[in-house]
Parts: structure tokens; C-alpha cells; sequence
């Protein structure tokens, strides 16, 4: 068991290329560490993101790398310290969002930065399913909701998804997602159950919307989200949504 553990660690830390982190100005630049390894099949075009104790494991990361190449290898400099990493890859190539069937995935690892550390090998096995990811293209299922994601000149919106909540605030993680819009900016998503949703359309995911980025909720005229009713049995038509640039 020991053997096994620690050679699942190993593979996480193999996962991606980094980038250098974020840091202080008055960091002392001779204390970062080189961490590198290989992300084994070799997986490219895979990310490795590290958080700091205590951080969004979800949420934007502290650091990270760049795409692992055709071989697999990485390389990240980080201040000596202890850190949590998580092996990404989506298959859009998207470096934010949620991870959805089909993409690959790391455990997360506690992950300690010291000099001298060994090089690592990381594995990020295929994730079969995801229940937030119920859309048009579902084995099954009759409930659910489609619409269009325009801008604010009525013109559809590509590569956006829709994304459902079940409370008004919309603060937490959202309880399933569409899959992209094509070129006509529809959508569809398929629910497990009926019940009273909140939703909002966006371009980009990773922590709230940021400057440049498309985003809009679904409101009827109304300060607050306008909630749909989503009967078992019943794919709700015409639920549109309008995203307008953050700025």
C-alpha cells in the first residue's frame, strides 16, 4: 500500500509543464525550487496546477505550468513550501472549467517544495462520467432545458456554456453545465430531475467573470435571477440568455 501511494504521488507531480508563479517583489528568487518530471504515457498537452494550503482547490491556482509537450515533461519553479497539485487535462484544451467525462485527472497530492527533491512521474487517469454534465447528448433522459446564448446585439453566441444552479445566489459550484454553443449559440442540457433553477452563460470558467470575458444571467426584467421551473418529463424551450462583455 505504502509503494502504491507513492508512486500515485509521483505520477501527479509528472503531470505539466509550469509556469512560474505569481510572487511577492521582495521574494528572494535564489529560494525557488525547480520541480520537474514527466507526465507518463507521456499526456500532452496537460496542465499541473498548485494551490496553497487552504485555497479553492477549484478555484483559480496559485501557479500554473504550461502544456506538457509531446514527451510529457515539466518544469515549475516554486518557493520551498508545502503545496496541494492537481493534474488537468480538458479535452477542448481549455485551461479553466470543470472537468467533465472524458477529460483527465489527477488525484489531488500534497506536494512539498525542498531542495534536492526527486523528479517526478505523474498519471491523470480518464474520467468516465460527471453528473453535472447531463447535455443533448445523454444516453437518456426527457427534462431539461434548451435555449439560445445571444449578445446584447441578438447576435448567437459561440463556445459559451450554460451554467444551472439550484439557489439564487449562484455563489457555489454550479450543479451541471452545458456543453459548448455551436456557431447558432444553442443549447440544450438534460437534468436528472425537475425542479427550480437558476442559470447563467459563460465564456470563460475559473473564478468570477474577469475583464474581456462574456457573461449574463437569466432574468426576466428582474434585480434578482429569475428562476425556471423545470417539470420531471419536461424540456423547457426558449430559456435564453443574454451575455454582455465585463468590463
Amino acid at each position: 500500500m505504502k509503494l502504491i501511494t507513492v508512486f500515485f504521488c509521483c505520477l501527479l507531480l509528472t503531470l505539466a509543464g509550469c509556469n512560474e508563479p505569481k510572487t511577492d517583489s521582495s521574494t528572494d528568487q535564489a529560494k525557488l525550487i525547480n520541480v520537474k518530471g514527466v507526465v507518463v504515457a507521456p499526456l500532452e498537452q496537460t496542465y499541473l496546477y498548485i494551490y496553497k494550503q487552504g485555497m479553492d482547490l477549484y478555484g483559480p491556482a496559485y501557479a500554473r505550468s504550461e502544456a506538457t509537450g509531446r514527451d510529457g515533461a515539466f518544469q515549475l519553479n516554486l518557493p520551498e513550501g508545502d503545496y496541494i497539485a492537481v493534474a488537468r487535462k480538458r479535452q477542448e484544451g481549455e485551461t479553466a472549467g470543470p472537468v467533465l467525462a472524458g477529460d483527465f485527472r489527477s488525484d489531488f497530492m500534497q506536494l512539498k517544495v525542498r531542495e534536492g527533491m526527486a523528479e517526478l512521474t505523474l498519471v491523470a487517469p480518464k474520467k468516465i462520467g460527471d453528473e453535472r454534465r447531463l447535455t443533448d447528448v445523454a444516453t437518456s433522459g426527457t427534462t431539461g432545458l434548451e435555449g439560445l446564448i445571444t449578445d446584447a446585439d441578438g447576435n448567437p453566441v459561440a463556445d459559451a456554456r450554460v451554467q444551472v444552479y439550484d439557489h439564487v445566489q449562484m455563489s457555489e459550484r454550479p450543479k451541471f453545465v452545458s456543453s459548448k454553443t455551436g456557431p447558432d449559440g444553442h443549447y440544450k442540457i438534460l437534468l436528472p430531475e425537475g425542479g427550480t433553477y437558476y442559470l447563467c452563460a459563460r465564456n470563460k470558467f475559473g473564478g468570477p467573470p474577469k475583464l474581456g470575458d462574456l457573461y449574463g444571467r437569466y432574468d426576466q426584467g428582474t434585480i434578482e435571477p429569475s428562476a425556471v421551473v423545470v417539470r420531471l418529463g419536461e424540456i423547457v424551450q426558449d430559456v435564453n440568455i443574454t451575455v454582455n462583455k465585463v468590463w
